[in-house]
């Protein structure tokens, strides 16, 4: 704290305080977390004098139906008291009710301040919510994450955000408070439905397209089989797992980026690829949209936008749309109206403080950041994507010199 600084021999009256606090947490690939001899769940982010202690376990509720038993017995066997809140995680109720009623089973509980994390067990959903719960219950309170979907394992778990919507905005309010420690086992995949997974495998291709060129090229080499194989295996030729690569890759791509820039003191972030549009589409569209597919949507938009700047040739944007095809990701809806857009470009302007900061792919696996995209562009390029349907052969054919 710096001394009051004095004026005509007086002090005056302010004072300035600097603090800083370092935050770190580890995001872990853990295979077998329900494996009763198996430790890492019970210990994860308990000091070992407070081992084995009590556990508040929120769990999603179609987690719960079909892991619900294990968990407890897992529980059972570490000798961990525990108890198992269940809760109905998904877009709709997305709210500070839900937010509530995890706070009100905390506070029944009796968490203690520092030595009983909360662990959460689902989606993307259910982290977020418990997140949130976490970070106003005593104003700061630990959590573990265990991600049960693919979107929550390589982006909606592993970051600082927590959040809920308001008002038909998504995750409007909302704080950073990350986890202790997520913990990542991709056998909760395997009762994973094909949708799910695809809606994951959006944000994986996501960080491919703007930042890493071999992940794009392993998701056009594998991407039906890691859907077939529930992101099991998908061995390569030369022995090597590749849904493990695909996972760990997408995992170090988006930490590189979310490291250095937790806060969000930079609005220029290349992890909003695919954000820029797609919050309006998701919520005018809910529930019929997941985030990931609105994700896709925003995305093809995004490199059609880019392709009519010159900045992706047709060859490029045909295998983005044909890697989209492959994965069965969306390319289009009927929510997606030039005044829709419009509206939405322009709550991302607000969300980035004045700026649009758009990220457009620059090639594959690099993008670049425009801020003067006009209305008259965001109709050509959606007229251009609507009318062509998405398809990549006709779209190549008929896109064939810049601003076709």
């Amino acid at each position: 704290m710096q001394e009051p600084p004095r004026h005509g021999g007086r002090p005056r009256h302010t004072w300035q305080v600097s603090t800083s606090k370092a935050v770190t947490y580890d995001v872990v690939l853990s295979p077998g977390l329900l494996d009763p001899s198996n430790p890492a769940l019970a210990t994860a982010g308990v000091p070992e004098e407070a081992r084995p202690g009590r556990r508040l376990v929120v769990v999603d509720a179609t987690v719960h139906a079909l892991y619900g038993a294990r968990i407890g017995a897992y529980f059972t066997q570490q000798d961990v008291e525990h108890e198992l809140c269940v809760v109905d995680a998904h877009e709709s109720v997305k709210s500070m009710e839900t937010v509530f009623e995890i706070v009100a089973s905390m506070d029944a509980f009796g968490i203690s301040r520092r030595r009983e994390p909360v662990i959460a067990v689902g989606g993307g959903v259910l982290t977020d919510l418990v997140g949130l719960a976490a970070s106003l219950y005593r104003r700061s309170t630990p959590y573990l994450r265990v991600p049960t979907t693919l979107i929550g394992m390589v982006d909606a778990g592993i970051g600082a955000k927590t959040g809920v919507n308001f008002r038909q905005h998504k995750n409007r309010l909302g704080t950073y408070h990350p986890s202790a420690v997520t913990l990542v086992d991709r056998e909760f995949l395997t009762t994973l439905s094909p949708r799910h997974l695809r809606n994951g495998l959006a944000e994986i291709l996501k960080m491919a397209m703007v930042k890493d060129a071999v992940l794009f090229e392993l998701l056009e080499a594998h991407g039906p089989r890691l859907v077939d194989e529930l992101m099991q295996s998908a061995g390569s030729a030369d022995g090597g797992q590749v849904a493990e690569e695909v996972v760990a890759r997408a995992i170090q791509s988006m930490l590189e980026e979310l490291e250095p820039n937790l806060w969000e003191h930079q609005l220029q972030r290349l992890v909003d690829f695919g954000h820029s549009f797609s919050p309006a589409m998701e919520m005018a569209a809910l529930p019929e949209l997941l985030h990931g597919e609105a994700v896709s949507i925003d995305m093809a938009f995004s490199s059609v936008l880019a392709h009519r700047r010159g900045l992706l040739d047709r060859d490029d944007l045909t295998r983005i749309l044909r890697v989209m095809d492959r994965l069965g990701l969306p390319v289009r809806h009927p929510v997606c109206a030039p005044e829709l857009l419009a509206r939405g470009l322009a709550d991302t302007v607000r969300h980035r403080d004045g700026e649009q900061l758009l990220p457009l792919p620059d090639g594959i696996g690099r993008a670049c950041f425009v801020n003067d995209v006009s209305r008259g562009e965001l109709d050509g390029a959606l007229a251009m994507l609507l009318d062509l349907g998405g398809d990549a052969d006709a779209l190549a054919a008929a896109s064939g010199k810049r601003g076709a």
